[in-house]
């Protein structure tokens, strides 16, 4: 049978949700409003991202974005909308549409008076030798299987890209014990903002700018790449190449709407490279050329998530205004103001650029661009703000409890504090979603900065550390102060003594790397990792090989197994004799498959020779 709604909304990604949640209010509850969505749980992007996001506190600002799909899929289950995840709209007909349940995998047919479609945008892939060996990834795989799956698809990465996602993605790496050897940007600039770049530049992380990939190495999977500069046409320059060695390459080189089922209602698309390539031909209010259809996010053009929610809101009232009759216009003008608001800025200059071409204007400017140059009195912990670019932000302006940071107005400007009003509390530090504010307090024999922290572990008062500058390099010792700690999904503080002088300098730290003491060389264990496992209770060598692969390497534990049982006598407190040897297994040494193969049919052969005999 074929069901029929009043609002089908294709995608539950930021878009989706907000204009499923203002379709569902207007019409006082969601039961003739349903969401289809092909991933394993609402949210579109949403669940995997990690980090706070950007704008003001109406739109989630210095709310990571997994908890912000939370929030929006909360409301829009309250209103009692229906969600239909791995689920598939596989074609839009005149009279029916077609959807795909791979769950009870059968196709349901569905009509509906409105069509919202929020199907988000794919990312562009990149033309380079050896790009389809396994571990070249794109952003988007990697943050899946680092953040929704728990796992990490590599232990050493090079990113290819330094836009938002490839900057966060790299950020989110080294937050997961990764190592990334570096950041190859074609421009010669970087794409993203710049607090993004600064605190990846802090960890000592290199980007290299007017470089791009030239080859991925390896036969059977990534085992390294080849990069080259490239001249103003983009074109690599012979005999500066470099190579990586790497195990896993991140391809972050954009994202394209995706317009397959808007295609398919007939709307008019246009090709339009400023919002990401071809888009669907759209008004204000969010309306296609098909008077019944409407987009919002990604796939009307290329930009943030909190414009793809306002988007959606802008979509689901024009929508809701429609089927109820009623005005919406108040709820429209607002989210239209709020637009307006955000894409003042820079960075969509490329997005207003593209929306002129379809006859929707909105205007530049109007917001500071000025930096501060007064730092405070010296003696007093105080804030510093390392905010040097125009982006729509302003959760430090909004939750200073006392009023002295300010970002002009304009949501886009950036942030100046008064000092006079500054009492040192450090809440600016805990929100700022660029990690971009520190702590400053000049003492008589020491300094002390204040560092935003999101890295394991959390370090402790006393620990000695390395200082560190805004480019990650060695400046001096240093000791942790103190720390303050934030479990509510903010940002630590952690503060460090610094020599008196280098107060402006120093921008993050690390720990002295200990020398490793390796037991097992051809799988790298270190003697650390595997007393660690014993005090997890693993205290048996076989458990011990299941767990770490000790012993599994080419030389089959002649190395490593008697240094592993010496380890496991003196943790346990037993003798070697106490222990059990473990098995001993073929083959003794590595056998190639093929030769296996071929000794079989060799002898396969041989059997029927006799059986013809």
């Amino acid at each position: 049978m074929v069901r029929h709604v009043k609002a089908l909304i294709v995608g539950s990604g930021p878009a989706g949700l907000t204009g499923a949640i203002a379709i569902a209010e207007t019409l006082g509850g969601g039961q003739d409003v349903i969401i289809v969505d092909e991933g394993i749980e609402p949210g579109g992007q949403l669940p995997k991202q990690t980090h706070k996001f950007f704008g003001h506190e109406e739109f989630y600002a210095s709310v990571r974005g997994f908890e912000i799909g939370n929030l929006l899929v909360k409301k829009v289950k309250s209103l009692e909308v229906e969600i239909i995840q791995q689920a598939t709209v596989t074609g839009i007909y005149e009279d029916v549409i077609t959807v795909y349940d791979r769950v009870n995998n059968i196709v349901n047919e569905y009509l509906a008076d409105y069509l919202l479609i929020a199907t988000g945008a794919t990312e562009k892939f990149l033309a380079f030798k050896n790009n389809t060996l396994p571990g070249v990834y794109g952003a988007g795989a990697v943050q899946t299987l680092m953040n929704q799956y728990k796992v990490l698809p590599g232990q050493s990465f090079l990113i290819i890209g330094a836009g938002n996602i490839g900057l966060i993605v790299a950020y989110q790496l080294v937050q997961a014990g990764a190592v990334v050897k570096a950041i190859v940007e074609a421009s010669s600039k970087v794409g993203g903002y710049a607090v993004h770049a600064n605190k990846i530049k802090r960890l000592g992380v290199p980007i290299l700018l007017k470089h791009t990939i030239l080859e991925a190495i390896g036969s059977d999977k990534v085992r390294g790449a080849v990069v080259a500069e490239v001249d103003d046409a983009f074109r690599p320059i012979v005999g500066t190449e470099k190579e990586f060695v790497v195990d896993s390459i991140c391809l972050a080189v954009g994202l394209q709407p995706n317009v397959e089922l808007v295609a398919q209602t007939g709307a008019k698309l246009v090709y339009m490279p400023e919002l990401g390539g071809h888009i669907p031909w759209r008004d204000e209010n969010m309306r296609t050329t098909i008077q019944n259809v409407f987009v919002a996010g990604d796939l009307s053009g290329i930009e943030e998530a909190t414009t793809a929610m306002i988007e959606g809101y802008i979509a689901g009232y024009n929508i809701a205004q429609e089927i109820t009759g009623k005005s919406q216009e108040e709820k429209i003008q607002k989210m239209k103001d709020e637009l307006s608001e955000f894409r003042r800025g820079p960075f969509s200059k490329k997005v207003r650029d593209g929306l002129k071409k379809l006859n929707i204007y909105f205007p530049a400017g109007g917001y500071r661009e000025e930096l501060q140059n007064n730092y405070g009195p010296k003696g007093k912990l105080r804030a510093v703000i390392e905010c040097p670019q125009p982006i729509p932000c302003n959760p430090c302006e909004t939750s200073c409890p006392t009023g002295a940071i300010n970002v002009g107005g304009n949501i886009n400007g950036i942030p100046h504090i008064d000092y006079e009003k500054c009492i040192g509390c450090g809440v600016c530090v805990t929100k700022c979603p660029g990690l971009a504010i520190f702590m400053v307090q000049e003492n008589e024999n020491y300094s002390i900065v204040g560092i935003p922290y999101e890295l394991l572990p959390i370090p402790s008062k006393g620990d000695k550390v390395k200082l560190l500058d805004r480019e990650g390099k060695y400046v001096a010792d240093g000791e942790i102060d103190h720390v303050i700690p934030n479990n509510k999904g903010k940002t630590h503080i952690v503060y460090l003594k610094v020599p008196k002088g280098l107060e402006e300098n120093v921008r993050s730290f690390s720990y002295f790397k200990k020398p490793e003491a390796f037991v097992c060389r051809c799988e790298e264990l270190t003697r650390e990792e595997i007393e660690r496992t014993i005090d997890m209770g693993i205290t048996d060598y076989e458990e011990l090989r299941r767990v770490l692969r000790i012993g599994m390497g080419p030389c089959g534990g002649k190395t490593c197994r008697n240094l592993t049982l010496q380890i496991l006598a003196e943790k346990t407190g037993s003798t070697i004799s106490d222990i059990e040897l473990g098995a001993y297994r073929p083959p003794t040494i590595p056998t190639p498959f093929e030769a296996v193969v071929k000794s079989v049919g060799e002898r396969m052969e041989r059997l029927e020779g006799k059986s013809d005999e």
